[in-house]
């Protein structure tokens, strides 16, 4: 591969090891990679899951971020926490900040709480090159908020992701220009690699493919046959290239759906579900009013408990495009009532309104046989009161049964308590 015609940028790919254990591990005043430490997201329930768990238990007893309260072993050694994410979302601003000393806004990226991209491209005469850059923003993160980071570095965000999560974490800092991508990364199971996932790895495995290395080394026209687009971008990281930017206002994207889910914390029926149903279509509407927009395609997806396994996903397009809950909801009990096998008890509900337009261009649509004007001044009307006095200072009456959801919603952050 001619690397030449391709892009060369110093990023960095920054993650707080642990995050959230470390950040309670240093609230208690213990060492975050030597305590053995658990974030669970609610302790009063047995199957609540591990948020997080500090390294030193992760490498005792196996823990993981997919294990269960209940799974937790009985040593007393062992501080079990509730989920803060206030807190974490705070440390994780104070981060961001700090970063701000090393490189502009546009260059920096943030991906999630506690990972982020940082490009630093032409601070050598300030910090020194990309590699010493790494080491005093870990140096610093270290001694301002105790946290261990783990930094991956590369030629653009992919290879510096990658690199992050396959040597990083083990060294502390990992280094992956164009030329390492076969020593460093064929190699990987392509399971273990970013952006690869489960169906697509069994897809992969199905072909003989079980290294990036034979990905880099398939033939681009046969990915591109079998998986169209997401094929070409298969090959093109397996070489290690990646265009995508690395400088910009990446708080502003394009927003191509409003949407909320929910993991419910007991078994519903087909009567209650449908208060669950309603709360999540007044977020998604209220979220897509506040942002001006409206939808013409309304999706509902249900799983069935575990006992039963199963569910479905179903959208159904509307000729005018809305953002009123009444609609939404509507629509949703339809594809419900339709695909609903009638006897599963549910334990997952999501809703969501895409193919968006703009509010104004929604409301050219007039509809003859509906004031449709009522409708949407209600949904306003309770926006702006809660917006001025809480978001459960007006509810529906069915968010006050057992089944509704919004109440216990507003004490979440991120689907953990505060």
């Amino acid at each position: 591969m001619d690397y030449s015609h391709y892009p060369r940028n110093d990023v960095l790919c920054i993650d707080m090891r642990s995050f959230y254990a470390s950040v309670e591990a240093m609230k208690l005043g213990e060492d975050p990679m030597k305590v053995m430490l658990a974030v669970v997201g609610d302790p009063n329930r047995p199957g609540s899951i591990v948020l997080a768990a500090s390294p030193t238990l992760k490498k005792r007893y196996g823990v993981s971020n997919v294990s269960r309260y209940f799974e937790l072993p009985n040593d007393p050694n062992i501080i079990v926490v509730p989920a803060h994410m206030v807190d974490y979302l705070r440390v994780s601003i104070e981060i961001t900040k700090l970063l701000h000393d090393y490189a502009p806004p546009e260059a920096i990226h943030q991906y999630s709480i506690d990972e982020v991209w940082v490009t630093v491209n032409g601070l050598q005469k300030l910090f020194g090159d990309r590699r010493e850059i790494a080491q005093k923003i870990q140096k610093d993160i270290l001694d301002r908020f105790g946290i261990t980071s783990s930094i991956g570095i590369g030629d653009n965000k992919f290879l510096a992701k990658v690199v992050m999560d396959l040597h990083a974490k083990k060294t502390g800092i990992a280094e992956c220009r164009y030329e390492d991508v076969p020593e460093k990364l064929w190699p990987t199971p392509v399971q273990n690699v970013w952006g690869i996932g489960n169906r697509m790895m069994k897809n992969l495995h199905r072909m003989g493919i079980v290294t990036l290395g034979q990905i880099a080394n398939y033939k681009l026209e046969h990915l591109q046959k079998r998986f169209g687009v997401m094929g070409e971008q298969l090959y093109w990281h397996a070489w290690g290239i990646d265009l995508s930017p690395v400088f910009g206002d990446f708080t502003k994207q394009e927003q191509k759906g409003f949407g909320h889910g929910i993991a419910l914390l007991r078994d519903y029926n087909k009567e209650e579900i449908a208060y669950c149903i309603l709360d999540l279509c007044e977020e998604a509407c209220r979220r897509a009013r506040t942002a001006g927009k409206a939808g013409r395609t309304i999706q509902l997806g249900i799983s069935y408990s575990r006992d039963t396994a199963g569910g479905f996903s179903r959208s159904r397009s509307v000729d005018i495009p809305t953002n009123v809950t009444m609609d939404m909801y509507e629509i949703c009990m339809k594809l419900f009532n339709e695909f609903y096998d009638g006897k599963s008890m549910i334990r997952h509900v999501n809703v969501g309104l895409t193919k968006l337009y703009d509010k104004e261009d929604a409301d050219i649509q007039l509809d003859l046989f509906e004031d449709r004007t009522k409708k949407n001044d209600i949904g306003y009307v309770m926006d702006s009161i809660r917006a001025k006095f809480g978001s459960t200072a007006i509810l529906r009456a069915s968010s006050y049964t057992d089944a509704g959801i919004t109440l216990e919603r507003s004490k979440k952050i991120g689907g953990h308590y505060a």
